[in-house]
């Protein structure tokens, strides 16, 4: 499993803990360093958007998790880091939430249905919802749950 810009790792740590193996990435160390030691957690220092290449190329995961982050460069290269049958969790703030608080920068933002259009055409979207929530706190957000098929060729390069 690959728990993509984990930030201190409390995804990571559930799904260690139900016994999985998971690679934490982040960019900060010293929230990774907390994940040092932990069973069935190996962490990776990388930031994604210093225009380096996706580190993954060669990689497959049994499932991805992303929250509360975005770097449009990244969405095209998570489906082929699955594995067939491979899951990805993907969510993070849309436009409407800088009513709410931070992330407010139209950067950080997804468009209405942009998780959608990103991931449904390489992957079966399973679960998609998007707009208001008001736990844990006010927020707009998007979130998708999708599949890669089983029978499906990775494409390399």
């Amino acid at each position: 499993m690959l728990d993509l810009a984990c930030g201190h790792g409390r995804h990571a740590r559930f799904l260690a803990s139900i016994g999985y193996c998971v690679l934490a990435c982040d960019r900060d160390a010293a929230a990774l360093a907390a994940l040092e030691g932990v069973p069935g957690i190996e962490t990776l220092n990388i930031d994604l958007e210093d225009g380096r290449p996706w580190p993954f190329v060669a990689t497959r995961f049994a499932g991805i998790v992303v929250t509360n982050y975005l770097h449009r460069p990244v969405l095209p290269a998570l489906p082929d880091a699955l594995q067939p049958g491979g899951i990805l969790i993907y969510e993070t703030f849309m436009a409407g939430n800088e009513c709410y608080g931070k992330p407010s920068n139209p950067s950080f933002l997804l468009r209405p249905g942009e998780l959608y259009e990103a991931f449904s055409a390489p992957l079966e979207v399973l679960a998609f919802e998007q707009g208001f929530s008001n736990t844990p706190k006010p927020a707009v957000t998007q979130r998708i749950c999708a599949r890669r098929g089983v029978g499906e060729k990775r494409h390399i390069g």
